[in-house]
């Protein structure tokens, strides 16, 4: 057990019974504790398994490799279709998790196994996710924005990628673009600005300050 842990369980106002049974059951499994991310997280040999976090309508356990997972009992959640490794079990109820205890311990046995095996989700390829026609123009019209981006690491291209595509409306992909600009050009990706652009990163006063 993890004193930090211990700490950010004695912060919970909810889920808190909740995440004091997952953290037994997990534990059960032999897994190290650690706190990433600012959640619990298990790791076996370093490697991380599981995690709980709560959220507004429900806590959950989140695979790291949950694509991986046989799910005989059909209980694992892609939280949105372009997560493609992690899966949830979500609970909304300690009678919930009770009940589910010796399945869930088995849901980790097997995420052991598939680290211990050292196997891999093959991520789809940056070519595999649409370039938004938007993004294409601007960087025809700047073939340094189009340099910078192709220089950029495959995870970052992704995630300008997703956010660019997502807006129904041409005119806020343009504006999403037209912020995006002076992150790509200097080789940031979406996370790096610590106030950030997206809504991932909700709190950004356009200061644009940089890790």
């Amino acid at each position: 057990m993890n004193s930090k842990v211990d700490e950010y369980i004695d912060k919970q106002e909810k889920w808190k019974k909740e995440t004091v049974l997952l953290r037994r059951i997990v534990l059960d499994c032999l897994l190290t504790e650690e706190l990433k991310w600012g959640v619990p997280c298990y790791t076996f040999q370093k490697s991380n398994i599981v995690l709980i976090h709560g959220f507004k309508e429900y806590c959950a356990l989140l695979f790291m490799k949950g694509a991986l997972l046989q799910d005989t009992h059909n209980l694992l959640i892609q939280q949105t279709e372009n997560v493609q490794s992690g899966r949830q079990i979500r609970f909304t109820n300690l009678k919930e998790i009770v009940g589910l205890e010796a399945v869930l311990k088995a849901y980790i046995f097997e995420a052991i196994e598939v680290e211990k095996a050292g196997l891999k989700v093959e991520y789809k390829k940056t070519t595999d996710f649409p370039i938004p026609a938007e993004f294409e123009h601007k960087m025809a019209e700047m073939p340094a924005l189009k340099a910078a981006f192709e220089a950029l690491t495959a995870g970052r291209q992704k995630g300008y990628c997703l956010y660019f595509a997502e807006p129904k409306q041409s005119a806020t992909r343009i504006s999403r673009i037209e912020k995006s600009i002076p992150l790509i050009l200097i080789g940031k990706g979406l996370r790096d600005c610590t106030c950030g652009l997206s809504k991932r990163m909700p709190n950004c006063d356009g200061s644009h300050k940089y890790k």
